[in-house]
């Protein structure tokens, strides 16, 4: 069983972006961010006003919780704000099988704010999953849930989403052996590119015609904590929507929290306190490197 609510909320692409990822996957330049935020009504908590007498034009997203994930999607853009998991080494398990699950339209979505299949036909790009289908093996109403294309972003197959984004996800389930709970935030990004002396947001708009927006990057946060232990260990890494090479360490797309929700205009896990003894770096708790045949050893087919 799933549910859907509508609600007020900002764009992903409002504010400005703090940081630039390096198109080619070397270490990302951070500028810190302050770790305070105003909390603020939102405007539709306000419209009973002559401004808005006849109704209220948004922005809205669309809010999903489902079996293993919950999710906020964007209108404009035609693809998930963000999406959240809760794992751990028990809720891991199961036998659902992704060969018997389809990618389908999410008809809570309003048809004209939904992604279509027929938007990546020919497209060049895979359907990515924001919560991956390996992480909802419970059973079959999980496994199918992540193939709504509202859990769904336009991805570079070989390289990317068959490979190096593959196997950062395989790293994500791989946590449960090290931690009692692990929470997981991953989507979209729409960076700027600096080209001469300016900066320029571009990224490719697929379907015919054009419908769903192509990120130019994807991000994990992560919040991991042991049950023995009072610190969270915390990790937010922001990847390049493009091949990869294997030998690229993984803590080279790592970036303070802070610089990703100022990018995304998010904020992740507001209810920990980012303090000495509260929290610690994820990579000071583990060692964040990737194996990249792991996935295949688990026969885990193509996206």
């Amino acid at each position: 069983m799933h549910r859907i609510i509508t609600f007020v909320a900002g764009t992903v692409l409002g504010g400005g972006v703090i940081y630039a990822v390096s198109r080619t996957g070397k270490q990302p330049t951070a500028v810190p961010a302050p770790m305070q935020f105003e909390r603020r009504a939102t405007p539709g908590d306000n419209t009973d006003n002559e401004f808005l007498k006849h109704g209220y034009p948004g922005p809205v997203s669309d809010f999903m919780l489902r079996s293993r994930y919950a999710a906020s999607y964007n209108r404009a853009l035609r693809n998930p704000n963000w999406v959240a998991e809760h794992l751990t080494r028990d809720n891991l398990k199961g036998t659902a099988d992704r060969a018997n699950s389809e990618f389908k339209e999410d008809k809570d979505i309003p048809a004209m704010f939904r992604a279509l299949l027929k938007d990546y036909y020919r497209s060049g790009f895979d359907r990515g999953h924001m919560c991956p289908a390996a992480d909802a093996k419970k059973d079959t109403e999980s496994m199918n849930d992540t193939f709504f294309l509202s859990n769904i972003a336009p991805q570079v197959g070989k390289g990317f989403n068959r490979n190096y984004w593959a196997s950062l996800e395989t790293f994500v389930r791989d946590l449960t052996k090290s931690f009692d709970d692990v929470y997981c935030i991953s989507g979209p990004l729409y960076l700027p590119e600096k080209q001469g002396d300016k900066w320029f947001v571009n990224y490719e708009v697929i379907g015919d015609p054009p419908n769903v927006a192509v990120p130019t990057h994807f991000f994990k946060v992560i919040l991991a904590k042991r049950n023995n232990e009072p610190a969270f260990a915390i990790g937010a890494f922001a990847l390049p929507n493009k091949e990869i090479d294997n030998d690229t360490p993984l803590t080279s797309f790592s970036l303070p929290i802070e610089s990703i929700e100022k990018a995304a205009g998010l904020t992740f896990f507001d209810k920990v306190e980012r303090k000495v003894g509260m929290v610690a770096p994820l990579c000071s708790k583990i060692q964040c490197t990737l194996e990249h045949d792991a996935w295949k050893k688990k026969k885990r087919n193509p996206k």
